[in-house]
């Protein structure tokens, strides 16, 4: 506590009071300076009003000068300033009412002042806050005519008081009642956004400035987003930001450049995610940086990694590999790709996906997926031709229509579908055609002549020669002396081969021993049976 009466301290004191307010008043600023102030039982007019002492004004400390603040006297006394937001408070000044006269024991002023109790509360109730100074100790002689007192507390009222309560006894020199009397209040607290000592340091990232402690840097109701700390100086940790660092970084690509303050990714999402925050996952279907890829053909698109487009699940019928994105190779389809084409025209127009051949089935195959056989008997494209005549038709090509065991008997070639050359039948038209009447009418598959045989033979395929004695188109006609000739002339009957035994002549028609009997005989027997033999 301090005096600055020419009666109480040496011009070398007062000096370095002074240099010591000076160095105060550089390094704190007065926050009362011009702030809403109230005192109880204010005096007339605004000679006296309660804002006087928060002017600024203090060359006149008289109570006509118009810069003092002063109540009528009574039991109490009490006026009070508005800081408006709560500060971080160093120290208070109080500049008392001395009508410019010197001070001390003469000056009839001060008796009102003995007593007087300082407060800093966050409400007008004193009683609610903290006592910073409550005289006890002060003369008439020692009270000095500006107070200071250091009250390093946080609040938003300071409140002066004084009291002479009935029944209490008060010291030596009280008055025996009290006023306000303040010419000027002043309220210093560190600059806005500075602490310590001389206010030379500089707080941190508080989330309201003015609750950065004006003694230690404290930030009193937190840190700003993206630091941490009771200084609010230190970054939040990697990987962290916002309110007391509690976020958590999305995926960023360079975490490091994930913004503290609000958790922005400054050079853009790690692969698969999207947004200022990259915590908002590719949209279905698409994946990578910035989400700009997009998923290939997957079984399940819902199933497409929103980071590297690996299908998870597997693909889509067709397609193969991670991604999905390759079609299946050629002649295979469907499900990874495990299935093979069928005989397709073409195998590239085999779909991927179903197998299907799209432009049709090559020889010897049918349906939607050309796996299918020509029916038995049938083969070609579209399975529209008709096998020829093969000995086993199941044995001909479906492809080619080839008779793959050989023809039936009567054709030939690898279709079997051509006819023995004329003049030949049977299997692989190895057999020759009898003595046909015509040969054309030879049948192809068993030699049978069919409109008969040729002069002097017989029988279905017209080899068999005539017997002995007959001769003409199937051996109807009968040779003359026939039961004599041994063979006759196939044209006109006659005895060209010479005479059974016993016989002579161009017809054969004498015996050879001249015995009528005998020739008669003989050749009534040989008539008989020759009668017999045409029968």
């Amino acid at each position: 506590m301090m005096s600055l009466s020419g009666n109480s301290v040496s011009p070398h004191d007062v000096l370095a009071v002074w240099l010591c307010l000076l160095t105060v008043s550089q390094a704190y600023v007065n926050v009362a300076l011009n702030k809403p102030a109230y005192q109880q039982y204010p005096g007339p007019g605004d000679t006296y009003d309660p804002s006087n002492a928060v002017d600024g004004r203090k060359s006149d400390l008289s109570a006509w000068g118009g810069q003092c603040a002063e109540s009528y006297n009574g039991q109490t006394a009490t006026w009070w300033v508005n800081l408006t937001t709560i500060h971080s408070i160093n120290h208070i000044t109080i500049y008392f009412r001395t009508d410019n006269k010197p001070w001390g024991s003469s000056n009839w002023l001060t008796e009102f002042f003995l007593g007087f109790s300082v407060y800093v509360s966050n409400t007008t109730d004193r009683l609610q806050g903290t006592l910073c100074y409550k005289d006890d100790n002060f003369t008439l002689e020692t009270i000095p005519a500006v107070f200071t007192t250091t009250c390093p507390v946080y609040g938003q009222y300071v409140i002066y008081y004084n009291e002479r309560l009935p029944g209490v006894t008060y010291p030596r020199g009280y008055s025996d009642d009290v006023a306000s009397a303040l010419c000027e209040v002043e309220v210093y607290a560190c600059d806005r956004g500075s602490y310590g000592y001389a206010c030379n340091e500089t707080c941190g990232h508080c989330r309201d400035v003015s609750q950065c402690s004006n003694i230690n840097g404290w930030c009193l109701t937190g840190c700003d987003p993206g630091y941490q700390g009771d200084l609010c100086k230190t970054s939040c940790d990697k990987g962290s930001y916002g309110s007391e660092c509690k976020e958590t970084c999305g995926h960023c690509r360079d975490v490091n450049k994930c913004s503290i303050n609000n958790g922005t990714c400054l050079t853009g999402c790690d692969a698969g995610f999207k947004g200022d925050l990259c915590k908002t996952t590719c949209d279905r279907g698409s994946y990578g940086y910035s989400c700009k890829e997009t998923c290939g053909h997957c079984r399940d698109v819902s199933q497409c990694s929103n980071i590297n487009g690996w299908c998870l699940t597997g693909c889509d019928p067709g397609y193969q590999g991670d991604l999905c994105k390759t079609s299946c190779d050629k002649g295979s389809y469907g499900s990874e790709c495990k299935e093979t084409c069928g005989h397709c025209r073409d195998v590239n127009k085999c779909s991927i996906n179903n197998g299907t051949c799209l432009t049709g089935c090559d020889a010897g195959f049918k349906g939607d997926l050309c796996k299918t056989t020509c029916d038995r008997g049938s083969y070609g494209y579209s399975c529209k031709e008709t096998c020829g005549h093969c000995r086993d038709v199941s044995q001909c090509s479906n492809i080619n229509g080839w008779c793959l065991t050989g023809c039936d008997p009567g054709y030939q070639g690898d279709f079997c579908k051509t006819s023995c050359d004329r003049g030949s039948y049977g299997s692989e038209c190895n057999e020759t055609c009898g003595h046909c009447r015509d040969v054309d009418h030879c049948s192809n598959i068993n030699g049978t002549c069919l409109t008969g045989c040729d002069a002097v033979y017989q029988g279905d395929l017209c080899k068999t020669p005539c017997p002995v004695g007959y001769f003409g188109e199937d051996c109807s006609e009968t040779c003359i002396n026939s039961y004599t000739c041994d063979g006759c002339n196939d044209v006109s009957g006659s005895c060209d081969y010479g005479c059974r035994p016993g016989w002579i002549g161009y017809f054969c028609q004498k015996n050879q021993f001249n015995n009528p009997c005998s020739t008669e005989f003989s050749l009534k027997r040989e008539y008989i049976l020759a009668e017999k033999r045409n029968k």
